[in-house]
């Protein structure tokens, strides 16, 4: 069933398939204004602040973090499990609405593809740097070594983490990749310049747009949707095991698989509503990243957050009905001890104000979906950051307890994170269009409809 209304177009009736073109390449083909230049001037500025951070916290070890016994994970680790969240979102609507038929993705998902890859990339930096010594990051790949018997330890879930994450970011990179392929061939034929042409003539893989290579285009584009759909599922579901496979009350819960991914679809379609809502306005795309797009997200960010709610009560029931003294203690503390004020800002953030999404007029307001879009993704990062820090600065031993409180360093590095993720976003808004130009045209009616018989000719 389409989530899109019948009553109104998905795209921009008025468009032409030459307008598509036209439109969707004028942003590569035309030189960057002013507000370009200043977005990606403060973006580059935050990741060199962030790259000088990481280089600092190399010569004086981790010192200059916040962690400390027995927080051993902080800040790092709570950008590392919310970056991989938010690129749950692109794989969600490349893949699985893909599998289902949803024409209404054809506009978003080329751009929800890049905000994963790009958020992948991001999430993997911060268990290297956590490490104090990523030269030797490739001691967490099982292979034939000189090092006597040094193997990784299969039986972690950190170790599973390597796997899941790696798999996952090649997956969505090759899928994210066939799809582009088509595009660079309308790019290629429309260069004039011999260097851009011979650039997207070697992107584009000698694509002619005969037949048999729809025909194999096609065919390889569904099987990489069946391979990303259950990756969906299994990435987030590997990173909360990190937390649910130990003892520590807080993390001990089955519950933590469901609920991450919920919480990971939650944030990355806020990331993606986010992002599209500038992207269409600055490259004036309102034709083809319609009112239906928007309002369709909407509503998937309001279901997951019921789910997202649920969960939060959930956690809260089973450790009252479970009896467990040390359970009941930590889910208390999260709401009333010294990091209540986190707790509150994450049941505020993600369960009470997407409650507005209920109203149409709320869920058609772009100022009102751009301002919630942004307190869900501080919410889910909250959201980390409560998860982590309460279970561990609280533990078995009451000897043992500490607060944590991030550093400066922690503070940079995070907007450094974000630095790299926007910095990659806007250089692909200049280099690779932004809309998955051949599936639009496939949404698009190439016919004139008469008034005698209401049908399309062609």
């Amino acid at each position: 069933m389409e989530l899109s209304l019948d009553t109104e177009p998905l795209l921009d009736p008025k468009k032409t398939i030459s307008d598509v073109n036209n439109d969707v390449c004028k942003p590569l083909e035309s030189f960057p204004g002013k507000a370009w230049f200043i977005a990606f001037g403060a973006s580059l500025s935050c990741l060199l602040l962030g790259v000088c951070l990481v280089t600092y916290q190399f010569k004086k070890g981790i010192g200059v973090l916040g962690i400390n016994r027995p927080v051993g994970w902080g800040v790092y680790i709570t950008n590392f499990v919310f970056w991989i969240g938010i690129g749950h979102a692109g794989t969600l609507i490349s893949a699985i609405l893909f599998l289902f038929r949803q024409k209404w993705r054809t506009s978003i998902n080329r751009s929800a593809e890049a905000m994963t890859i790009f958020a992948v990339m991001t999430a993997g930096v911060f268990p290297l740097i956590h490490t104090g010594r990523p030269w030797l990051a490739f001691w967490l790949f099982p292979y034939p070594n000189d090092r006597g018997s040094l193997w990784v330890n299969f039986r972690s879930p950190l170790l599973w983490d390597v796997f899941a994450v790696s798999t996952y970011f090649t997956i969505s990179l090759v899928f994210w990749y066939i799809g582009l392929i088509p595009d660079f061939a309308s790019i290629r034929d429309r260069a004039k310049n011999k260097i851009r042409k011979a650039i997207y003539t070697v992107l584009s893989f000698g694509w002619q747009g005969k037949q048999s290579q729809w025909n194999h285009y096609e065919v390889a584009y569904l099987i990489l949707a069946g391979l990303s759909t259950p990756l969906v599922l299994s990435v987030h579901s590997i990173v909360s095991f990190d937390f649910a496979v130990s003892l520590l009350p807080g993390w001990h819960t089955t519950i933590f698989p469901p609920y991450f991914v919920a919480g990971a679809i939650f944030s990355g379609f806020a990331m993606v509503l986010t992002l599209l809502v500038i992207v269409r306005k600055v490259f004036q795309l309102e034709g083809y990243i319609t009112m239906v797009h928007l309002e369709n997200m909407n509503k998937i960010i309001l279901a997951t957050c019921l789910m997202v709610g649920y969960a939060y009560a959930c956690e809260f029931f089973i450790a009252w009905y479970s009896g467990s003294l040390y359970e009941m203690f930590t889910f208390k503390m999260r709401a009333t001890g010294p990091f209540a004020w986190a707790y509150w800002t994450m049941v505020c953030s993600n369960v009470l104000v997407p409650q507005l999404f209920w109203f149409k007029k709320f869920r058609r307001s772009i100022p009102v979906m751009f301002v919630i879009s942004l307190i869900i993704n501080i919410g889910m990062w909250f959201e980390r950051f409560t998860i982590i820090v309460t279970s561990l600065s609280q533990d078995y031993l009451p000897s043992s307890w500490h607060d944590y409180w991030p550093t400066a360093v922690d503070w940079g590095v995070t907007l450094g994170s974000f630095g790299l993720f926007f910095t990659l976003f806007l250089l692909f808004c200049r280099v690779f269009p932004v809309i998955a130009m051949s599936e639009v045209k496939s949404t698009m009616h190439t016919g004139k409809k008469t008034p005698e018989t209401e049908e399309f000719v062609f």
